[in-house]
C-alpha cells in the first residue's frame, strides 16, 4: 500500500528547526519520538508569535489529547528541517493541526502527523472556547 504524498504546497506555515546531536539514535537517524517534539515546538512557536499565547501566565492553555505520525524517509543531525503546519479542523475548544517534516528546500515530506489541542482554563483544567486572537491565528492556517 502506497503512502499518500505530503507536499510542501499542501502546508500554510513553515517553522525552521535545526536538528541536534542528541536527536539521533543508535541507528544514526532522528529517533521517532523526537518528531513529536518538533511538532509541538512548531505549533507553540506559531501560537506564541502569531496568536499571543502566554504559556507562563495566560488563563488558557492547550493540552495535547491525541497525536500520530507516519514516517516516509529518515532525517539525521546535522540536517536543517522545516515543519509544515496547517489546521485541518477548528472547533469551539479544540483544533486539529496537520504537520509535516521537510528537509530544508525539499518538496516531499519525510514524515507527516497530526495532533489535537483542547484549550482549557489553567486553574480548573476545564475546556473553554478558544480565545479570539488564537482562533484568528489558527484560522489563517486553514488551507483553502
Amino acid at each position: 500500500m502506497s503512502q499518500p504524498e505530503h507536499l510542501r504546497a499542501d502546508y500554510v506555515h513553515f517553522q525552521p528547526i535545526t536538528t541536534r546531536w542528541h536527536d539521533n539514535d543508535v541507528y544514526g537517524h532522528v529517533n521517532n519520538v523526537v518528531y513529536y517534539g518538533y511538532f509541538d515546538s512548531a505549533v507553540n512557536a506559531y501560537l506564541i508569535e502569531q496568536g499571543g499565547l502566554d504559556i507562563h501566565e495566560g488563563e488558557v492553555v492547550g493540552f495535547v489529547v491525541s497525536s500520530s505520525c507516519d514516517y516516509f524517509a529518515s532525517i539525521a543531525f546535522p540536517e536543517r528541517i522545516e515543519v509544515g503546519l496547517r489546521v485541518g479542523k477548528l472547533g469551539n475548544s479544540s483544533v486539529q493541526y496537520e504537520l509535516a517534516i521537510f528537509k530544508q528546500g525539499e518538496e516531499q515530506a519525510c514524515a507527516a502527523g497530526r495532533f489535537v489541542h483542547v484549550f482549557v482554563d489553567r486553574a480548573s483544567n476545564r475546556p473553554v472556547s478558544i480565545p479570539p486572537a488564537l482562533r484568528e491565528a489558527m484560522a489563517r492556517l486553514i488551507r483553502d
